[in-house]
């Protein structure tokens, strides 16, 4: 088990950020891995079509087999979203003893695969030509597995946090950790984290608490090294939507009526939803989104109500009458 020890200065402090790098590390997981998550299997094999040109050995070496990575190569991102450029900058700057240390404690008790064999070395060079391969083959792996969705998994990422944000505001730690995961445990000032490899105890100490959601994470995953300040990757809510296709209208009346994007929308208000999720459904800005909307409600077939810092939106009866559910 891992703790988190929270003062209330830590509980004030408590923020989320989006991590690109954090979600190419664990998204290497999910092919090392099918089992994991059967929901990511389309994007899998869509994926394992395309990496011929890869190391895949070094890749896929940055899982251990306890599904363990690296600390060094998922960095505290430094802002609220920071580009995948410039988390890896971060990577690029790491000592060899730092990257010796992570590698080997990612892969204990087992030896190291022969890909990360030049972490072991006494030779400070060598090391750092390793952790220079390492960035270059992210480089092109991110290019083919993760950038082509990114724009849809960010908006699953955002909507997660705009649901968190509202939970904690509602009823404080309690409501917000009470659903992330089965794994944490909020009581007495303590953020506890089962069913972990690692045991150790870190007091936050007044710097706060960091929320990264994740498409890729099947499970809560806190940095492995006690020294790195409280992170917690969790779970992220509504992965069961991410790779299904975009919604189609069968009308062709409605379509004529209202146009496409339109149509898609009311198809999609049988429940209420906010903006965002219904950007990330629709693979679109949420200010394109927000636009039909208007014109939408404008028309009386949505209605809205808002619900903390949401405002969310479902068809009204007239919209019912015109858009059936979609199948």
């Amino acid at each position: 088990m891992i703790t988190f020890v929270l003062g209330v200065e830590d509980l004030a402090d408590t923020r989320f950020a989006v991590s690109p790098m954090h979600e190419t590390l664990l998204s290497l997981r999910m092919l090392r891995d099918p089992g994991l998550s059967a929901l990511h299997l389309p994007w899998r094999r869509s994926v394992l079509g395309q990496l011929g040109s890869l190391d895949t050995a070094l890749l896929l070496s940055l899982v251990a087999p306890r599904l363990m990575i690296p600390d060094f190569l998922t960095p505290q991102p430094t802002s609220f979203a920071p580009t995948f450029e410039e988390q890896l900058a971060l990577v690029r700057k790491v000592s060899a003893a730092r990257v010796r240390q992570d590698i080997q404690l990612a892969h204990a008790p087992d030896q190291l695969p022969e890909a990360l064999r030049d972490a072991a070395a006494r030779d400070d060079a060598a090391v750092i030509a390793l952790r220079d391969a390492i960035c270059e083959v992210l480089i092109h792996y991110r290019q083919l597995a993760i950038a082509p969705s990114w724009p849809r998994l960010r908006l699953l990422l955002e909507a997660d946090m705009t649901y968190r944000a509202r939970q904690l505001a509602l009823g404080g730690a309690r409501l917000l950790f009470a659903d992330m995961h089965p794994n944490l445990r909020w009581q007495d000032g303590e953020l506890r984290i089962g069913q972990m490899l690692c045991t150790h105890r870190v007091s936050a100490a007044g710097r706060g608490l960091l929320l990264v959601p994740s498409a890729f994470a099947h499970k809560p995953a806190p940095p492995l090294s006690p020294e790195t300040p409280p992170r917690l990757v969790y779970p992220c809510r509504g992965v069961a939507t991410l790779w299904e296709p975009t919604p189609k209208v069968d009308s062709a009346d409605l379509v004529s009526l209202l146009g496409a994007p339109r149509a898609r929308l009311l198809g999609l208000l049988e429940e209420p939803l906010a903006t965002v999720e219904l950007a990330r459904r629709l693979r679109v800005t949420p200010s394109a989104v927000s636009q039909h909307l208007r014109v939408l409600h404008a028309t009386a077939l949505v209605t809205r109500a808002r619900a903390g810092r949401q405002v969310l939106y479902q068809r009204s009866t007239l919209g019912d009458q015109l858009a059936p559910s979609p199948t």
